[in-house]
């Protein structure tokens, strides 16, 4: 038996209005603005102050550029850029991304854990220590997630999301805009591009701001919303532009907030622990009102974000593991019944609770390290597949101005990526 089946599609195309035309990139910015977003952005914030809010628009654009790609491909070719890579490439591209996929699947997994745990205990400051409460409620946060993924489909998860974005999005921004800096300083910050010292940290910070916009491997997932949502065709390829141009707009329009509010309170700690700091720190500037609002939003983006990852990244696995079997049908959405997806479900709201035990920290940086060894990867794959007219046809194909994009990606992520190894 096929692990895919054709089936209609869970969610009718939405065309008529605009929260149904921009619904996948709404999921993708949910999904990709996660605890280190919002760690990385006040952190920065704190540091280096309003002067890198343009750093935040490049890293979106350039998440924008490889997704906007991988969209391209799909309604080109109707083939996910997984079936591209393996019907191309061959079959020895997915045995080299499944280990990828299981490590960077465990690392994530505990990092979200871990940072709704963490949220929730401050929100709730039950079990008597923060260790405690973090892994109490980071485990219950998983649970609750697989449930809602298992036995509510595509449109229960659907309709969660656009609760948790409108949460996330309008307390995050509402906090941002009680602390503003000053409009001139946002402007100046937004279009003067300059990278403060700050004992010589400026540039890393910076880099690490760029880099941390958005998402990582859940770009991937992007094609397989557009076959829920019942896109597949060329003339999609407009409305989906639009559509990730709003999603990537409302991740930046998140890290610029994010970056506001650090800049207007001082915070020490690091990873999950700043974020609970952080909503101390506001509960002496604000009040006890702007601290639960910060709390509402941060746990908005942080179980979103769970919430996302548990329900796209088996998508990833499923198709893979039905390719290298055989049993894939290609231009058929992935049936979330089948039994590769479920396993794969399973396995992420379980296995990761191994990382509730250790430092959020660690955790964190392992997942930023092995997030970023991607793109440089999808970049050259874009480079290459929707570089070729005998692939996607004259009228996909890259532009000059797409390839030199591409190639900025290709080239910062890489550099990213081995700066760490650079000494």
């Amino acid at each position: 038996m096929p692990d895919t089946q054709t089936k209609p599609s869970a969610v009718p195309p939405r065309r008529g209005a605009l929260v149904g035309m921009i619904g996948p990139g709404l999921l993708l910015a949910a999904t990709g603005v996660g605890a280190g977003d919002l760690a990385t952005g006040s952190f920065v914030g704190g540091l280096l102050g309003t002067a890198v809010l343009w750093a935040v628009v490049v890293g979106a654009f350039l998440k924008f550029v490889v997704t906007e790609g991988l969209a391209r491909w799909q309604l080109a070719t109707g083939e996910t850029l997984i079936e591209g890579v393996a019907a191309r490439a061959g079959r020895w591209a997915l045995w080299l991304f499944l280990p990828y996929l299981l490590l960077w699947s465990f690392f994530v997994g505990s990092a979200l854990m871990s940072a709704t745990g963490a949220t929730l205990y401050a929100m709730l400051p039950l079990f008597g220590h923060a260790e405690t409460g973090k892994i109490v409620f980071g485990a219950a946060a998983s649970l609750t997630g697989l449930a809602l993924v298992w036995f509510g489909g595509y449109r229960l998860f659907d309709q969660v999301m656009r609760v948790c974005i409108g949460v996330m999005f309008a307390t995050v921004i509402l906090t941002a805009i009680l602390l503003w800096p000053g409009t001139g300083a946002v402007l100046e910050g937004l279009f003067v591009p300059r990278i403060p010292e700050a004992g010589g940290e400026g540039v890393t910070w910076t880099l690490a701001l760029i880099g941390g916009v958005g998402g990582t491997l859940t770009v991937l997932c992007y094609g397989y919303w557009l076959r829920e949502e019942g896109r597949d065709k060329p003339e999609d390829l407009r409305l989906c532009r639009v559509d990730l141009g709003t999603g990537y707009a409302m991740t930046a329009i998140f890290g610029i907030a994010m970056v506001i509010i650090g800049s207007s309170v001082t915070i020490e700690g690091s990873g999950a622990q700043l974020l609970v700091t952080l909503s101390e720190r506001l509960d002496d500037v604000m009040g006890p009102a702007g601290k639960w609002l910060f709390l509402a939003g941060t746990f908005g983006a942080v179980f979103s974000s769970l919430l996302g990852v548990w329900q796209c990244v088996p998508y990833l696995f499923a198709d893979s593991w039905a390719l290298l079997n055989g049993g894939r049908e290609d231009g058929h959405e992935i049936d979330t019944a089948s039994k590769p997806y479920r396993a794969f479900l399973l396995a992420i709201a379980t296995v990761p609770m191994i990382g509730l035990f250790w430092r959020f920290r660690d955790v964190q940086m392992f997942y930023a390290v092995i997030g970023a060894w991607l793109f440089p990867v999808l970049a050259l794959t874009l480079l290459v597949f929707n570089g070729r007219a005998a692939f996607v046809g004259a009228r996909f194909v890259n532009r000059p101005l797409t390839v030199l994009a591409l190639v900025v990606v290709l080239a910062f992520f890489s550099f990213l990526g081995l700066r760490p190894y650079l000494g």
